[in-house]
C-alpha cells in the first residue's frame, strides 16, 4: 500500500522534482567550483579574489567614462578594495559584490528549466554576460550615489540596488521559462 501511495507521489509530481533536482545538483555542483576557486585566495592575507578584483577596476572605468574621479586600492585590513570618488572613500567592492553567486542561481535555474543544448547554454552566457554587466553598472551607480547621498547607505545599497540586479534575473527567468525552456508553449500552426 505504501509502495503504491509513493509511486503514484512520484508519478504526480514528477516534473517538479526532476526540476528541484536538476537545481540542487546544478547549484551544489557551481557551488562547490565556486568555493574551491575562493579556496585558492588567503583571507589570512586579505587578499581578494582575481574576479572580484575584475569588478572593481571594471567599476572604476565605467566611472572613469563620466567623471576620472576615481580610483581603487587594496584594503589593508580586509578581503576587499577600496573604492575612492573624488578623494573620498565612499565604498569596498568585496567578493559578494561579484554577482557570481547570482550568476549560480541564475544558470541553476535555466538548467532545471532546460531547452534545446545549444539555446541553453547561449541563454546562460547572454544572461550571465548581462548580469555581469549590469551589476558592474549597479556598482558604479552606488559609488556615485552613495558619494552624494552617504545618509541613504542601507536603502541604497540593502534595498534599491539589489532589488535591480535580482530582478533583472527574475525577469530573464521568465523569459526563459516562456519562450526558450521545454515547457514553453509552442505557438499553434494554422
Amino acid at each position: 500500500m505504501l509502495k503504491i501511495a509513493v509511486t503514484e507521489y512520484f508519478v504526480k509530481y514528477k516534473p517538479f522534482l526532476v526540476f528541484l533536482g536538476k537545481f540542487l545538483l546544478t547549484y551544489a555542483l557551481l557551488t562547490l567550483v565556486y568555493q574551491a576557486y575562493l579556496g585558492q585566495f588567503s583571507k589570512a592575507d586579505f587578499e581578494v579574489d582575481s574576479f572580484t578584483e575584475s569588478v572593481a577596476h571594471q567599476t572604476k572605468w565605467l566611472i572613469a567614462v563620466f567623471d576620472n574621479q576615481v580610483a581603487t586600492a587594496p584594503h589593508l585590513e580586509q578581503a576587499s578594495i577600496k573604492m575612492f570618488y573624488h578623494h573620498r572613500f565612499v565604498a569596498r567592492i568585496v567578493e559578494g559584490c561579484n554577482a557570481l553567486s547570482v550568476i549560480i542561481l541564475f544558470v541553476s535555474f535555466v538548467v532545471a528549466f532546460t531547452g534545446k543544448t545549444k539555446t541553453t547554454i547561449g541563454y546562460i552566457v547572454a544572461g550571465s554576460l548581462l548580469v555581469h554587466v549590469l551589476n558592474i553598472a549597479r556598482i558604479a551607480f552606488l559609488v556615485v550615489a552613495l558619494y552624494h547621498f552617504p545618509e541613504y547607505e542601507d536603502l541604497l545599497h540593502g534595498v534599491i540596488f539589489p532589488l535591480i540586479i535580482y530582478g533583472v534575473v527574475f525577469i530573464l527567468w521568465v523569459i526563459w521559462v516562456n519562450k526558450f525552456s521545454l515547457y514553453a508553449a509552442k505557438p499553434v500552426e494554422k
